[in-house]
C-alpha cells in the first residue's frame, strides 16, 4: 500500500514538472512573440516618421520652388516698390539656400563646417523673420510707408545676405585649399610610385657608369705607357744610355772608372 501511493506521488510529480515545463516554455515563446511584434511596431513608426519627413521636406521644397518662381515673374513684370520687395526676398531666399547646399556638401569630408551650419541656421530664422515683413509690407497700400520701411529692410537683407555669402565663399575656398593639397600630395606618390617601377633605369646607369669609368682607367693607362714610350723615341739617346750606364748609380760609375787606374798601377 505504501509502495502505490509512493508510485502515485511520483507520477503526480511529474505531471506537475511536465505541466511546469510546458508553461515555461509556452511563457518564452508568448514573450518571443511580444518582442518581435513590438520591434515591428517600432521600425513601422520609424519608418512612417522617415517617409512622412521626405514627403514633408519634398513638399517644402516644391512650395519654395513655387514662391521663388513668382518672386522672380514679380521681378520682371511688377516695376516699384512691388518689383524690388520681389528682388530683395528672391535674393534672400537664393544666397541661403546656395550657401546651406555647399556647407552641407562638405560636411562629410569637413566636420568644422558644421558650426557654420548652425550660424546658418540662425540666419535662417532672421531671414525667415524678415521674409515675413517683406510679405506684409508687399500688400501694403501705403506707397509712402513703402518708401519709408523698404530702404531699412533692404539694408538688413544685404547683412544677411553678405554673411551667408561670406561663409559660403570661405567653405568653397577651404574645400579648393585641401584639394590642391591632396592633388599635391597623390602627385608626388606617383612620381615615387613610377621612378620604383622604372627600377631597371637606376640599375643600367649604375653599371654604365662602372664601364665608363673601366673604359676611361684603361685609356689612361694607354695613354701614360705612350706618352712614355713617346718620350725615350723622340729624343736623342745620351752617352751614359749608349755605354749602358743609365741604369747604374754613381758610385757603381764612379767605382768602374777607377778599376783601370788600379790595374796600372799594380802593373808597374
Amino acid at each position: 500500500m505504501a509502495g502505490t501511493d509512493t508510485v502515485e506521488l511520483s507520477a503526480d510529480m511529474g505531471r506537475w514538472l511536465a505541466m511546469d515545463a510546458v508553461g515555461v516554455v509556452f511563457g518564452l515563446v508568448l514573450l518571443f512573440v511580444v518582442a518581435a511584434l513590438a520591434m515591428l511596431v517600432v521600425a513601422a513608426v520609424k519608418a512612417t516618421r522617415r517617409v512622412a519627413a521626405k514627403v514633408g521636406e519634398h513638399e517644402a521644397n516644391a512650395r519654395r520652388a513655387v514662391e521663388n518662381a513668382a518672386l522672380k515673374a514679380k521681378t520682371f513684370t511688377k516695376p516699384g516698390p512691388v518689383g524690388r520687395i520681389s528682388a530683395v526676398r528672391l535674393s534672400l531666399r537664393t544666397s541661403l539656400e546656395s550657401t546651406r547646399k555647399v556647407l552641407e556638401a562638405g560636411l562629410p569630408e569637413d566636420s568644422q563646417l558644421a558650426e557654420a551650419l548652425q550660424l546658418l541656421t540662425r540666419l535662417d530664422a532672421h531671414a525667415a523673420e524678415l521674409d515675413g515683413e517683406l510679405r506684409i509690407l508687399e500688400r501694403e497700400p501705403d506707397q509712402a510707408r513703402v518708401a519709408a520701411k523698404l530702404p531699412e529692410l533692404t539694408e538688413r537683407a544685404e547683412r544677411i545676405t553678405h554673411s551667408a555669402e561670406s561663409m559660403r565663399w570661405a567653405a568653397q575656398d577651404r574645400m579648393h585649399r585641401f584639394a590642391d593639397d591632396e592633388l599635391a600630395r597623390l602627385s608626388e606618390a606617383c612620381e615615387t610610385e613610377a621612378g620604383s617601377l622604372r627600377h631597371w633605369e637606376s640599375a643600367s646607369a649604375g653599371s654604365a657608369e662602372r664601364s665608363a669609368g673601366t673604359v676611361y682607367s684603361a685609356s689612361g693607362q694607354a695613354a701614360s705607357d705612350a706618352d712614355r714610350k713617346g718620350l725615350g723615341a723622340g729624343r736623342q739617346p745620351s752617352a751614359e744610355e749608349v755605354l749602358g750606364l743609365a741604369a747604374e748609380p754613381l758610385a757603381r760609375l764612379a767605382q768602374r772608372l777607377r778599376k783601370p787606374s788600379a790595374g796600372s798601377s799594380s802593373a808597374g
